[in-house]
């Protein structure tokens, strides 16, 4: 019953979802307080906006934004594939994707919460065999949304636990893909301090151990929304392998976030210190702690 809904809601055009989005976000930043104070924190903190009329103006563009991103949610993972490969009409850089399947080493996606993460998701999913982490909602009812999501888009699931990274590194092995939200915050301890934006953030290894482990491909990649329900631009580069570590992913993701400001989930809190974090390297997390309060 729950699945044959969330289909019929996959059906309601893109325009109406954006509509309604821009009430939803308004509605959220009035509604949610801690989450609009992270907001503005970190978007100011970013320094993107090179003024405080831009920084005004780009705000209110991330207020609507964030609202379309998750009024649209219905529509990214359970639009009809026709409807939807007419609204991804717009790619660029899939000759990448394409010369990493020919060295046959598999390919890992890294996908930040920009632009629409499960349209990224969706669209490379439909075209080669794609394993996604995802974090295991804490309401329960959630858990067959999301994964009735992926599977309706034709890619595997893996929950963010040691199960599921074994089922990322089987996927790799056997010269597939997978795609990991590379600014997510590692909660296990599977982290390290990076800066981002000039502030230390804890970011996950597991790009790097994967990689080093399978000799696989990088690939960055973020689906723009377009204005007026014109629907995406998919983008995808190439990341070099070559040294690469936490600091270079964090400026990976920089370079993918200025391209498109203000699609960006500015009130995640990237920036929280893991109880993880705190045990495993307290030193370096106090440090975080101490440069995070001089900031304000």
């Amino acid at each position: 019953m729950l699945i044959a809904l969330l289909k019929l809601l996959g059906r309601v055009p893109m325009r109406w979802y954006q509509g309604i989005g821009v009430i939803v976000g308004w509605s959220g930043y009035w509604c949610a307080r801690t989450d609009a104070k992270r907001l503005r924190e970190n978007l100011y903190g970013s320094g993107v906006s090179s003024s405080k009329q831009e920084y005004r103006a780009l705000l209110k563009q991330i207020i609507s934004q964030t609202g379309q991103g998750a009024a649209e949610w219905f529509n990214a993972w359970y639009a009809p594939r026709r409807e939807f490969d007419r609204l991804c009409a717009e790619c660029h850089g899939w000759e990448f994707v394409e010369a990493a399947q020919r060295r046959g080493k598999g390919i890992i996606f890294l996908l930040p919460h920009l632009g629409s993460f499960p349209v990224a998701v969706r669209y490379s999913g439909q075209r080669l065999p794609l394993t996604v982490l995802y974090r295991v909602p804490r309401e329960p009812w959630l858990k067959p949304v999301v994964l009735s999501g992926g599977q309706n888009a034709g890619v595997s699931m893996a929950p963010a636990d040691l199960k599921g990274v074994e089922k990322l590194l089987q996927a790799l092995k056997r010269a597939e893909a997978v795609a990991l939200p590379p600014d997510q915050a590692p909660n296990s301890g599977g982290g390290v301090w990076a800066d981002f934006f000039g502030r230390p953030a804890y970011t996950m290894t597991l790009a790097k151990k994967l990689q080093r482990a399978t000799g696989a491909a990088l690939i960055a990649g973020f689906a723009e929304r377009l204005p007026h329900a014109k629907g995406y631009h998919i983008q995808y580069h190439a990341v070099p392998t070559e040294c690469f570590n936490e600091a270079v992913l964090n400026r990976v993701i920089e370079d993918m976030v200025r391209r498109c400001p203000s699609q960006y989930n500015w009130s995640y809190n990237r920036y929280k210190i893991p109880r993880a974090a705190m045990k495993k390297e307290r030193p370096k997390a106090r440090r975080a702690v101490e440069k995070q309060e001089e900031s304000h």
